[in-house]
């Protein structure tokens, strides 16, 4: 079965077709990888047969695995994710890693703000590890900030993340210790490239922003300097090629200091902070 899922799956221009055959066929038998690799001679019932072809057959029409199976894990924990949010990738586990490396251990009680929460990775990371931190999270879709509740619910820390639909931060009182976010940061002629299980797929708004990617971070930038404690910072994830922009986004505002930037392990540029005079 999955010799035949395999080669379905590279005709049809996968291009991990043997380990989406694996993560299907895991997800209709309920058992991990370790069962599957050490009992092949496994027998499956007509029932499952079935059920793992029509899953290869979402695949083949480019669906990608984390919503056929509506699960991806995202700092070695799982999360759920359905066509309302984004699929987590891993780069944005350097952002998280960012903030844990400015506050380690953080005395009395942080107040953090995520916007455009999404499936709420960030912000149920933060909380797991910050267990004094409260945090906000705002999205302006309805869809993903259920999916981010129940997220944050099924991992322990729901009762320390409020949630509230919004753009950016309007509606929302106090100010933070800590703003951050991985903001849609794609051109409309960079999203024309993109692979057609993303365009076809994932929601479009948490992907793509004006002005060359950038009108997001812009509106992110100028209300957090007006929402951060003095002293507070913001993280805030990017395209490499964006570095110099953003940049001059935060010095434009004249009240960020010691701006710092944070390649990802590809190399590549993905994470700038700064902090509020």
């Amino acid at each position: 079965m999955l010799a035949e899922a395999t080669l379905q799956l590279t005709d049809s221009g996968s291009d991990s077709p043997r380990l989406d055959a694996d993560v299907l066929l895991m997800h209709v038998l309920k058992i991990d990888r370790v069962r599957l690799l050490s009992h092949p001679e496994m027998t499956i019932t007509e029932e499952q047969r079935k059920a793992f072809t029509e899953l290869v057959e979402r695949r083949k029409k480019g669906e990608p695995v984390s919503y056929i199976t509506a699960h991806k894990e995202f700092w070695s924990l799982p999360f759920k994710v359905t066509k309302d949010v984004l699929i987590p990738r891993p780069e944005t586990e350097c952002l998280i890693e960012e903030v844990l490396r400015f506050y380690p251990s953080p005395s009395g009680s942080l107040r953090i703000c995520d916007i455009g929460t999404g499936s709420g990775i960030i912000a149920i990371v933060l909380a797991k590890e910050l267990p004094s931190v409260r945090i906000v999270a705002t999205d302006n879709s309805e869809g993903a900030l259920l999916v981010a509740s129940e997220n944050a619910f099924s991992h322990g820390v729901g009762e320390r993340i409020e949630f509230f639909k919004t753009d950016i931060l309007a509606g929302i009182s106090g100010d933070f210790d800590i703003i951050c976010s991985n903001p849609p940061y794609i051109s409309e002629e960079e999203y024309l490239l993109l692979p057609e299980g993303i365009r076809h797929f994932e929601p479009r708004d948490a992907l793509v922003a004006e002005e060359g990617g950038l009108a997001v971070h812009r509106k992110i930038i100028a209300e957090g300097a007006c929402r951060l404690k003095p002293g507070g910072r913001i993280f805030i994830e990017i395209d490499e090629r964006q570095k110099d922009a953003v940049i001059s986004l935060f010095e434009d505002q004249g009240k960020y200091c010691d701006i710092d930037c944070r390649r990802d392990y590809g190399g590549m540029y993905r994470v700038i902070s700064a902090r509020r005079a």
